[in-house]
């Protein structure tokens, strides 16, 4: 019900970029410059000043956001207490996830939850952890699901489970006979890495400083961006990789992988963050419940 011009208006003014604002509404940059200066025409002045390739918010912008920010807030309680009057819980579901957690943990949460509840309509957004809890931060994703507790103040982060980092190989690599491996073991040997900016990457990076092992001397053979593209790399045998656990499992099962754990052992924690409101939705309410005891469940095993 809240007037589309005040939702991009909100989004610019977050992210003061009108590229970005696109991107977390799926919409065209042309498309948010053209709502944005409707909306500069209705008020009769300028929200942003814009110069040197930045942009941000004029008094009037600033005194325009406060208002916004409620308006938006009430009119998304507003159509969520109607929707739950039926007794039924459905609508839109926006879920966001880093990548290891998009492709191999929310795939069957997320499905089954719609099996559940039919007239939920769930999309999942696959970014970084940053960009995911921003989003979460700016209400434009309902929940996200990070590889690292938020350091957003008005976001809550519930640790919904570890994931154990493993070294990956092919059965023929030579680190396949090891029943552990320390970081040391791992210098000699070309590696398969994610790509920068990975959180992956980043928490890897973190625990062989930690242990002594200057990642300049490890043995880079490739780069990639997605957790599937590395394990069908690994598995040719141009290297090892360090992964989630969480991600081989099938490759286990096929036998085209090999996973030994690290000494000492590599965990990190995965988290749920949404906003901290009093209101939050019973479709909100029920998937964070629902996610996190599938989530308990696979630490489990």
């Amino acid at each position: 019900m809240a007037d589309r011009r005040l939702q991009v208006f909100h989004a610019v003014a977050k992210q003061l970029s009108f590229t970005k604002a696109a991107e977390v509404l799926f919409m065209t940059q042309p498309a948010v410059t053209f709502q944005i200066k409707q909306l500069e025409e209705h008020f009769n002045t300028r929200l942003f000043d814009r110069g040197h390739g930045r942009i941000s918010l004029t008094p009037a912008g600033e005194l325009v956001l406060s208002y916004a920010e409620k308006i938006l807030g009430l009119s998304s309680e507003m159509d969520v207490r109607l929707a739950e009057m039926t007794g039924e819980i459905g609508g839109s579901l926006l879920v966001g996830a880093s990548t290891t957690i998009a492709e191999f943990l929310l795939p069957r949460i997320m499905g089954e939850f719609k099996t559940k509840y039919p007239n939920v309509k769930p999309r999942l957004v696959v970014a970084n952890s940053e960009s995911i809890e921003t989003r979460v931060a700016e209400h434009t994703l309902d929940i996200g699901f990070i590889e690292s507790p938020s350091h957003q103040p008005n976001l809550q982060t519930e640790v919904c489970c570890e994931d154990e980092m493993q070294v990956v190989c092919s059965p023929k690599f030579p680190l396949a006979r090891l029943k552990e491996i320390t970081p040391q073991n791992l210098v000699d040997h070309p590696f398969v890495s994610r790509e920068p900016g990975s959180g992956t990457r980043e928490f890897t990076e973190v625990y062989l400083h930690k242990h002594g092992i200057d990642v300049d001397h490890l043995v880079p053979v490739m780069e990639l961006g997605s957790p599937l593209a590395l394990l069908e790399v690994v598995e040719t045998g141009l290297g090892y990789a360090i992964a989630s656990r969480a991600s081989v499992i099938n490759s286990l099962r096929l036998g085209s992988l090999v996973s030994i754990p690290l000494k000492p052992r590599l965990v990190r924690k995965l988290s749920m963050v949404y906003p901290k409101e009093k209101f939050r939705s019973r479709l909100v309410t029920s998937f964070v419940t629902f996610a996190a005891e599938r989530l308990k469940e696979h630490k489990t095993r």
